[in-house]
């Protein structure tokens, strides 16, 4: 299921440079941790939908390339960044 259209503004917003900023590094992370952290509720519930699954995998691979790419530019905003959604403990 897609993010709500407010819950994805709210992300744009707190993680852009301004509200119509949705390509940066940092905003597509925070909306594919959005995404990754609801697929992982309904696996809760649901076990055996193998096929949602297997897009869950993706969504975490492209979001470890992005946390990858962004190490690699910005240290300062990727510290900030996995601190602000709580990936790291």
């Amino acid at each position: 299921m897609a993010l709500a259209k407010e819950r994805k503004q709210e992300l744009v917003e707190k993680f852009g440079k301004d509200d119509k900023d949705t390509g940066s590094t940092e905003v597509q992370i925070a909306l594919l941790t959005e995404r990754i952290n609801h697929l992982t509720e309904h696996f809760k519930i649901h076990k055996k939908d193998f096929g949602g699954r297997r897009g869950l995998l993706k969504l975490v691979g492209r979001r470890r390339n992005l946390l990858s790419y962004l190490r690699k530019r910005n240290l300062e905003g990727y510290r900030a960044l996995i601190k602000e959604l709580g990936l790291r403990k």
